[in-house]
């Protein structure tokens, strides 16, 4: 099985910024594209920043300029770095992860959510 672990959530002024990270453990040959999503109340989820192993990066046009996607391949790690928060960002954040087990199955799998809150 695999697990991913966020972090880095929290509760964040209009202007400020957050630093997210997700880590992936459990039995994994190889990570393809990891992401990140959110979800706000009375929304659907919606994709915010996405990057390849490779490091090709794709980013959700709202969160452009402001929002930076890296990742640490060694580590099995993503982040999301977010800066000049603004309210509307406000939203349970998810980390996704393409894993490949030892196996050569693929599938997606999800972290738990970390909530982050931007107060105007």
């Amino acid at each position: 099985q695999v697990q991913l672990v966020e972090s880095g959530g929290g509760l964040v002024q209009a202007g400020g910024s957050l630093r997210l990270s997700c880590a992936a453990s459990g039995s994994i040959r190889s990570i393809n594209t990891m992401g990140w999503y959110r979800q706000a109340p009375g929304k659907q989820r919606e994709l915010v920043a996405s990057v390849t192993r490779s490091g090709g990066t794709n980013y959700a046009d709202s969160v452009k300029g402001r929002f930076t996607i890296s990742r640490d391949n060694a580590k099995n790690t993503v982040y999301l770095q977010m800066n000049s928060l603004k309210p509307e960002d406000t939203a349970v954040y998810y980390c996704n992860a393409e894993v490949t087990n030892y196996y050569f199955q693929s599938r997606d799998y999800w972290g738990q959510g970390t909530q982050v809150t931007v107060s105007s």
